[in-house]
C-alpha cells in the first residue's frame, strides 16, 4: 500500500495562496495530505474563500496585486500581511514608492524576457 504524501501547513498555505497565520488552528496544527489539499482546492470551505477574498494576504500575493516584486514591498517597509481593502487603498493612493517599484519591476521583467529570448536563440543556433 502506498503511503499518503503529506506536507507542512506552511507548504499547504503557500499552495493555497493564503497567509498561514490567518488559517484556522486545526489547519495549522497538523500535516496536510495531498488528498486534503486537493479537496481544499476543489471545494474550498468558507474560511478559505473568505481568506482568498479579503485576506490578510501573503507577501507574494500582495506584491502581485500591486504589480511589484516582493523586494519592492520590503523597500516600501511593508512586512505584514495586508487585507484586500488595505491593498486597494494603496492602489488608490498610488504613492510615489509604488510608481517607482512598478517601473523597476517592469524593467526587471523586460530584462528577464530579453535574456530568455537570447538564450532561446542561442539554443536554436546550436
Amino acid at each position: 500500500m502506498k503511503s499518503q504524501q503529506t506536507m507542512k501547513p506552511a507548504t499547504a498555505a503557500k499552495k493555497l495562496g493564503v497567509y498561514l497565520e490567518a488559517t484556522p488552528e486545526e489547519f495549522r496544527a497538523g500535516l496536510v495530505s495531498r488528498d486534503e489539499l486537493n479537496e481544499l482546492q476543489a471545494n474550498p470551505p468558507e474560511w478559505l474563500r473568505e481568506l482568498r477574498r479579503n485576506g490578510p494576504h501573503p507577501k507574494q500575493l500582495i506584491a502581485q496585486k500591486l504589480g511589484i516584486s516582493t523586494s519592492g514591498l520590503v523597500r516600501a517597509g511593508i512586512t505584514e500581511a495586508l487585507t484586500t481593502d488595505q491593498i486597494n487603498a494603496i492602489k488608490e493612493e498610488n504613492p510615489d514608492w509604488l510608481v517607482r517599484e512598478r517601473e523597476t519591476y517592469k524593467e526587471f521583467r523586460a530584462e528577464e524576457a530579453r535574456l530568455a529570448e537570447k538564450a532561446r536563440l542561442e539554443d536554436e543556433s546550436q
